[in-house]
């Protein structure tokens, strides 16, 4: 055991501070549809309050856990997570929900695999561009390789389906080889390659394309394709610049789907304001800052891939559901990290900044 001091206190800092508003935010957001639904205002709330303290418990057991530890373990997660996957698929085991498979239930809770399968990839792409690094310029063994297991984790995820998740590791996939030496070119060309084929994934499922042309123009359909960026529009719109005050925000009176999950962010920008706002911005841009510092100063390869996978996880996460907020990009279901309600997300993202701890307390230690 470490004392605290051992770590990146600024990591640290933030992880807690978020997750504790978090909390704070999804009651706020929930309390009136958990009554009329559950028949219990702090239903969502005790359960998000659950998921927290068990979330600090894993964090704290991965901030004392030595990193290399997941250099070994990376195989045997990855391929548990393929199979968790697969399970997900098997009518009766896996969950619905909106018309996607994306959960395993369990009594009494429902664990979604993706989670993990994004930390999982992470794991293992550093495992093995440490084992590789006089070779990661080699398409055959720096690039191809990445791109089949890619390809295995996409096609399972997209049989759910679950498109955020699928270019959220698609992203990260490609940040950690540019950033572990992958030529550029590769990258480019694999990017062109891959158009049609999302091209094909969006413009042939018809929810995904009523999304792109609510993206474009919420306003020809705003009854239906469009009601839910409209709705977060007018909330954020209304917290001006202090906002309306916490608690007394009106969309989420079922008027904006989702508030207490994906959607969150709107009523933070309702009962907070722009200040609130760009605090919360703030908090995760000096979250990830911190985190690339702790990438950067690793003592080792494989501890500098992890973290900035890491990072670059969170980061993706918190910018494109900001920006899917704000009518940026096409409406997309991906949690907030550390703020939206939900056990799998947050536990998973508590995990992964234990180990992005741990890295640092190692890096001070290291002359």
């Amino acid at each position: 055991m470490r004392r605290l001091e051992a770590y990146d206190m600024v990591v640290l800092m933030m992880a807690v501070a978020l997750t504790c508003f978090g909390v704070v935010m999804v009651y706020s957001a929930s309390s009136i549809m958990a009554a009329k639904k559950f028949h219990d205002g702090f239903y969502f709330l005790k359960r998000q309050g659950v998921f927290a303290v068990v979330g600090f418990g894993i964090m704290a057991l991965a901030m004392n856990i030595d990193y290399h530890f997941w250099k070994r373990a990376a195989v045997p997660i990855l391929l548990g997570c393929l199979f968790l996957l697969a399970l997900v698929l098997i009518p009766g085991i896996g969950g619905s929900a909106g018309g996607a498979s994306r959960w395993i239930r369990l009594p009494g809770i429902r664990v979604q695999p993706s989670e993990l399968a994004k930390l999982a990839l992470i794991m293992y792409m550093a495992y093995s561009l440490d084992k590789k690094q006089d070779k990661v310029k080699f398409f055959s063994t720096g690039f191809l390789p990445y791109m089949l297991v890619l390809m295995v984790l996409l096609g399972l995820l997209l049989k759910q389906p679950d498109l955020g998740s699928a270019l959220t590791m698609g992203g990260v996939a490609v940040v950690m080889l540019f950033a572990a030496g992958t030529r550029l070119s590769y990258i480019i060309s694999m990017f062109l390659l891959a158009l049609p084929f999302a091209y094909y994934a969006i413009m042939h499922v018809d929810y995904r394309r009523r999304r792109i042309m609510a993206f474009l123009n919420p306003w020809e359909d705003p009854t239906n394709t469009g009601f839910q960026i409209i709705q977060s529009w007018i909330a954020v719109g209304t917290g001006g610049l202090i906002g309306q005050g916490l608690g007394e925000g009106r969309q989420k009176l079922f008027y904006l789907p989702e508030a207490h999950t994906d959607f969150i962010f709107s009523v933070v920008g309702e009962e907070l304001g722009f200040l609130g706002v760009m605090v919360i911005a703030a908090m995760f841009f000096l979250l990830v800052l911190r985190g690339i510092r702790i990438a950067v100063y690793a003592p080792d390869f494989f501890g500098r891939s992890l973290a900035f996978g890491i990072v670059t996880l969170l980061g993706i996460e918190a910018f494109v559901n900001m920006c899917v907020v704000t009518g940026l990009f096409p409406t997309k279901g991906l949690a907030l990290p550390f703020i939206s309600y939900g056990g799998s997300s947050l536990i998973m993202t508590m995990f992964a900044v234990g180990i992005l701890l741990n890295i640092s307390a190692s890096t001070r230690s290291t002359p």
